[in-house]
């Protein structure tokens, strides 16, 4: 546990970071968050993480009451304040709540959104999954409409996704593969997904449904950087079943290889050589 924690311009102990139960953030899940990786003590990607939080307030209309450069400096104290508890490589959690209000959906009713900001350690996917890799199973629940909320605002509703994640753990599976409304391939409950095929990496588009991952952005200019061909397109099952290679990607997950979806294995049922190339490139990029 961390040492302290940032909630609207102070570092307190835990303990002491409380918001009203009146908040709009815990009665509705009305608010929005990013979750951001430390490496050396240094925030990975820490601009792209502030743009996408400010992107996702402004589409469910929530001011946030500091500038971008503020919430910047946020982060920084927060991270800095706990080096010594052992987050040099750990994770920052940063919420911005909608602010106390009635017992009621009207956002006019509301005051004072509360910004918090949590750095901690995080665990990861055990070394073996990363050797061995990780085994999918498709949840029934699928993503969220994207007319009806889009999953390209970060919000702190993740119901759609908790009880996809719940379909991948009573399978025995740590996570699972969403489809969207449509029977396409979406998103795993907490990472993107990507396969490799004839030498090409594809990953489903935007327009599937999915949350533009900064990790996805990385690792997507990593493979250009490398010379693989890249497409954002529309996938369905039969391509992950037929697929060279296939790996997921997000700030906790960084690159994870998967080996089997619905029992079927993928290429060979190892990870492939794409897979562990672009997962050192990741850690070379974050690692220094």
């Amino acid at each position: 546990m961390p040492s302290k924690v940032h909630v609207n311009g102070q570092l307190v102990p835990p303990e002491q970071a409380v918001v009203s139960v009146y908040d709009h953030g815990l009665l509705y899940g009305d608010g929005v968050f990013e979750g951001i990786r430390v490496y050396g003590g240094k925030v990975f990607l820490l601009a792209e993480h502030v743009d996408r939080l400010y992107e996702s307030a402004s589409a469910i209309r929530l001011e946030i009451p500091i500038s971008p450069a503020e919430m910047t400096q946020v982060v920084e104290e927060t991270v800095a304040a706990n080096v010594a508890d052992g987050i040099d490589v750990g994770y920052v959690r940063l919420v911005v709540t909608r602010g106390s209000g009635t017992l009621g959906l009207d956002i006019r009713k509301t005051a004072n959104p509360q910004v918090i900001c949590i750095a901690d350690t995080i665990t990861l996917y055990p070394p073996e999954i990363y050797e061995n890799g990780l085994e999918l199973v498709t949840a029934s629940t699928i993503r969220n409409h994207p007319q009806a909320l889009s999953p390209r605002i970060k919000s702190l509703n993740y119901l759609n996704n908790i009880l996809a994640k719940i379909e991948g753990t009573d399978a025995g599976s740590v996570e699972a593969l969403m489809l969207n409304h449509e029977g396409h391939v979406a998103e795993c409950t907490g990472d993107n997904v990507f396969l490799v095929k004839n030498g090409v990496l594809k990953t489903p588009s935007t327009d599937a449904g999915i949350l533009d991952g900064i990790t996805r952005k990385a690792v997507i200019d990593l493979a250009r950087e490398a010379g693989l061909p890249v497409e954002e397109t529309t996938l369905v099952r039969h391509d992950l079943y037929v697929a060279d290679e296939c790996f997921l990607t997000g700030t906790a997950a960084e690159v994870v290889p998967v080996v089997k979806l619905d029992g079927r294995a993928i290429g060979n049922g190892e990870p492939g050589p794409v897979t562990r190339d672009l997962l050192d490139r990741f850690q070379k990029l974050t690692r220094g």
